[in-house]
């Protein structure tokens, strides 16, 4: 089963689409995203695969950014993580990829660690960060404190809220950057 999902930035003028489909080895999210941005527009299309453990195998973004091309694979193994074909130290620990210019990635790491109401989880991941083009850890924090809500903290980014949650399991509200529309 395919589900949907489609966003309007808050924070300033933008659109995003994703669609999570089950694939041979597990899941496959696509997507696109085009927003503006303090370096120019952004049009990004985007692909996280993950496995049936809803672990990251691959993610792939190419669009460009405002004059500048952009095009990046992400590939995790048993060695660790690579961004354009070059390790990046100190990520082996990591099983999940984030995107930072979209909701659309909280999905899978939700459906990977499935907390029950009450249950809180440290879910650091690998992000991809569009303005340096590079993958850093991200620590983040959920709380389930609904069925369709969780408080969540990234303290570095910094950024904190409730993430309302839609029943196809994407993010329905995420506090002052997105809403969903579809």
């Amino acid at each position: 089963m395919s589900e949907f999902a489609a966003w309007m930035r808050l924070d300033r003028p933008g659109r995003d689409a994703a669609l999570l489909q089950p694939s041979d080895r597990g899941w496959l999210l696509r997507g696109a995203a085009a927003f503006d941005h303090d370096g120019g527009s952004v049009a990004a299309a985007y692909q996280v695969e993950v496995d049936a453990g809803w672990e990251t195998k691959r993610g792939v973004i190419s669009g460009f950014f405002g004059n500048q091309t952009v095009q990046h694979e992400i590939r995790r193994d048993d060695a660790g993580w690579r961004l354009n074909g070059v390790r990046v130290e100190g990520l082996e620990h990591l099983v999940d990829l984030d995107y930072g210019f979209t909701p659309a990635t909280n999905v899978l790491q939700l459906s990977r660690i499935t907390l029950k109401l009450g249950q809180s989880a440290e879910v650091p991941v690998v992000w991809f960060d569009l303005d340096s083009a590079s993958l850093t850890e991200l620590p983040q924090r959920y709380e389930r404190r609904s069925e369709a809500s969780y408080w969540y903290e990234a303290p570095t980014v910094p950024y904190q809220g409730i993430l309302e949650i839609a029943p196809n399991g994407f993010v329905r509200s995420y506090p002052d950057l997105w809403r969903l529309v579809a």
